[in-house]
Parts: structure tokens; sequence; C-alpha cells
């Protein structure tokens, strides 16, 4: 059989001198990868934690609702929460202190992260446009609290394309838990070409991290020349079938698939084994801790990640809150602040703080963007019988970015007095997205995706990128 020599072939012989960027725009015949100025991050890590961290419990202080503690938050009794009725006025669970030479202040329930604080930014002035946990989280990651859109990892890869020949450009390590409230829609490609839907990696099954990577042992040994016979005829066919089939992205995608499986079966495993860091490194992120050590490894692995080219990796820190409460899966604490921000400050705050360590140790920290954020906050009203919860609350919560052309111990925007809704700047995951955009190089008014006559993009038609919390040189 013949096989024509294709467009596709000739890019890719041709192009092997050319830098990453400009091979990835020339095979997308978009010219997304032109950067629009120069960046100061060339890389994204992202901790998303799902289920409404309180913000009046960790980042933000409110004096004031301390000394309110007990009273009614709401004495005329017009207010509806999302869930209940408001309670008495609930001061933070936890100690806030000063730290750093910002003087920034941080609560008791994040000892170690305390330590970075002059290498964080923190946004105070969150807010969201719904207080279910599904459609929050799809607005964080997409823009959009409808399903369906791009997430903003495939939108940076997009773009930017990746640095690697051998792995993904977008990888999320999901907890191991489960997965977050409305699944891998939060992390989907949703109409921009299927290439750029993420690759999930499993922390927990180092030699095994991507499901059917592999072939079943026993197949593979039986007869590996047939096998590898049989991968090389379906390439032919799949170039054959997309020749007169240009704008079908899926199949295109479903090639590159394959061509980057054969070689992830060589890199995951060996980006995966953690064995291969010190064990001082290893101890930092506190991988062999039963509580706190499955975060600290998909910590640790994201720097991996990202020091071998990924783009952009996102890491979950919490679950889809429908397993036994015993075994508290994410930060959603409608019944008991304690027990819940106990259990997930501790696992945020190990891997978190031991994250941007390391990537500063590795010289790797100015060119990475670190971002923490959640779907939306909790209000500083008790809720429950006992009032020792907090109910969802879409007006408030607190977001945080360090590395990457971060001005660390600077804060922006305000909530009011008692921490209930951003009235300084408010904020919303347009202008999150903005800023990070800009801090790639790239301008988020002009990164945009033709689709049912409209021109898409990440921030929709808002965002501005928040000036105040970027070094100026």
């Amino acid at each position: 059989m013949s096989i024509s020599f294709s467009r596709r072939d000739f890019l890719q012989s041709a192009g092997g001198g050319l830098g990453g960027l400009a091979l990835t725009a020339m095979l997308a015949g978009e010219g997304r990868a032109e950067l629009h100025h120069a960046p100061k991050a060339k890389r994204v890590i992202q901790i998303f934690c799902p289920g409404g961290m309180s913000q009046v419990d960790t980042f933000d202080y409110k004096p004031e609702l301390e000394k309110r503690t007990g009273k009614p938050f709401d004495p005329d009794g017009t207010l509806q929460f999302f869930a209940s009725k408001p309670g008495n006025c609930q001061g933070s669970h936890w100690k806030f202190r000063q730290h750093g030479e910002s003087g920034l202040w941080i609560s008791d329930l994040f000892p170690k992260l305390a330590t970075c604080v002059d290498d964080m930014a923190f946004i105070y002035s969150m807010h969201s446009k719904t207080a279910l946990h599904g459609p929050a989280c799809f607005m964080m990651n997409t823009g959009f609290a409808l399903p369906g859109f791009p997430s903003m990892g495939s939108w940076v890869t997009y773009g930017l394309g990746s640095e690697a020949d051998d792995l993904p450009a977008f990888v999320v390590l999901p907890d191991p838990r489960g997965l977050p409230p409305g699944g891998i829609i939060n992390w989907g490609a949703g109409f921009l070409p299927a290439e750029h839907q993420a690759t999930t990696l499993d922390t927990s099954n180092p030699t095994r991290p991507i499901t059917d990577l592999f072939p079943p042992r026993d197949f593979a040994a039986a007869n590996p020349e047939a096998d590898r016979a049989g991968l090389a005829f379906l390439e032919q066919l799949n170039r054959m079938h997309i020749e007169s089939r240009t704008a079908n992205s899926e199949l295109d995608a479903r090639i590159k698939a394959y061509e980057m499986a054969a070689r992830l079966q060589l890199s995951a495993p060996e980006v995966t084994d953690l064995s291969n860091e010190t064990a001082a490194t290893q101890q930092l992120y506190d991988i062999d801790h039963p509580e706190t050590g499955s975060f600290g490894r998909q910590c640790l692995l994201a720097r991996r990640l990202v020091q071998r080219g990924v783009r952009f990796v996102q890491i979950y820190c919490g679950a889809e809150n429908t397993t036994a409460k015993k075994i508290r899966p994410n930060w959603d604490s409608h019944e008991d602040v304690v027990r819940d921000h106990g259990y997930w400050g501790a696992v945020l705050d190990t891997g978190a703080s031991a994250l941007l360590n390391d990537l500063k140790q590795q010289g790797m920290l100015d060119e990475t963007l670190v971002i923490c954020t959640t779907e939306f906050g909790r209000q500083p009203g008790a809720q429950g019988g006992q009032g020792k919860g907090r109910d969802h609350n879409a007006g408030a919560f607190t977001a945080w970015l360090a590395g990457g052309g971060i001005r660390g111990g600077s804060g922006y925007g305000a909530t009011d007095e008692l921490g209930f809704k951003a009235v300084q700047s408010p904020a919303y995951s347009y202008d999150l997205h903005a800023t990070a955009l800009h801090l790639l190089g790239v301008d988020h008014t002009r990164l945009t995706f033709y689709h049912n006559g409209i021109e898409r993009r990440l921030t929709d038609v808002h965002g501005h990128v928040i000036r105040e919390i970027l070094r100026e040189t």
C-alpha cells in the first residue's frame, strides 16, 4: 500500500529546527503561539480547593467579626443564605497573626504557608455568580457557570503550546478520593481543538499513572512485534482518513494521542517515580504521611512535570462531597468548620508550602505562576443547630498567587467588616484569568476562538489585569 506524503508529515519533518512555540503555531494554522508581550511566567501550577474554603478562617482577617461573635448576624431576619437562615456572628475558629516583612494576616490554620507570605499575593475581593458547587467550579475554571466551555488550562495550551515533547501540555492531578463537583468537565477543552483536553494522572499509582497506557502484560509479551505493526498500520489509516477531514479536531487529537501515548510509555513512569527525589525533598512534601501525604505527592509531581516542560498543571485538594463524612472529602463545612477545615488546612498547608519552597530552591519560582483558589467562600454567620458550620457564600472569598511576576507580600481588594461580601475592587474569575494570561505574555482580549458565530475567549466580554499585585520589573 502506498501512503501519500501529507502536509502534516511535511510540517513535522521540516519543522524540526524551529522553536516549540513557532511549530505549534504552524500546526494550528492560527498563529496562536505568538506572544503579545514579554512574559513573566512560562508555566502555571493551579491548586483548586473545591467545596468552598472559608475566607474568614484563613486569609481575610476580620477583627469586627471577632467582636460580634454570638450576636445576631441579621437582626431584622430578612436574609436567606444558600441553605439556611443566618445564625449568630462567628469569628474565626483560628487565631490570626501577622507574618513576614509584609505583615499580612494569616490564620493559625496555615503555619507553614505563613512562612511564605512574602512570596504570596492575595485577592481578598473574589466573588462568584453562583453558590452552587458545580456551576461555581465551572466558572472558576472556565469563566462560565454553564458546562461545556474550555478550561483555563486548555486556553493556555491552545495559545502557547508545550515545551515538552514527551509529556502532555496540560495535566490534571485529581484528588485520590475522587473527582471534584462537575467532574472532568472542569478541565475540558470545550469547543477548542480536542488535543487541548487535559491528561489526568493517577498519583496513587506511579507504575501505571495513566489508565490503559500500557497493553495487558500477557498480551504485550505474547507478540510485541505484531503489536507495534498494528499500531503503525492504524496510524497510516488514521492519516489517510484525516486528509479529507481536516476540520475534524477529534480525529486529529486521536492521532496525536496515539503518538503521545507511545512517548508516555517511557516518560510517564519516570516522571511519576518520586523515589528519584532526595530524602530531604520527600520529607519536605511529607509524602509518607497517611493524611497529608497524598496531596504532598500531587504537589511534588506537579513540580516534576513543569520542570520537564509541561505548560499547565492543575492539582485538586478535595473531591466531590458524596462520600462518607468521616472521609472529609472537601472543604464544604456546613456542619463543623473546625473538623473539616482543620483536616484540609493541614493538607493544603503542607503541600502548598513545600511546593513554593521547593520551586524557590530549584530556581523555578520566578518563571512558575502558582495559583490557589476555591469556587466561593463561606458565611460569617454560624450554621446548624450547634452553630459549628458555615453556609455557602458567593459574595466573598480569597485567592492567592505566587511566583511568575507576582509581587509577593501584597493584597488587593477587600470585603466588608464582617467578610460577608466584596466591597472594594470586587474581582471575578475573569480578572484572575486575565492576570494569569498577562503574566504568560498573552492579552486576554486577543486570545480568541471563533465558535457558533462568536469570537469566544476565556474572559468572555469581561476581565481586567490586576496590576496592583504584579512586580514592576
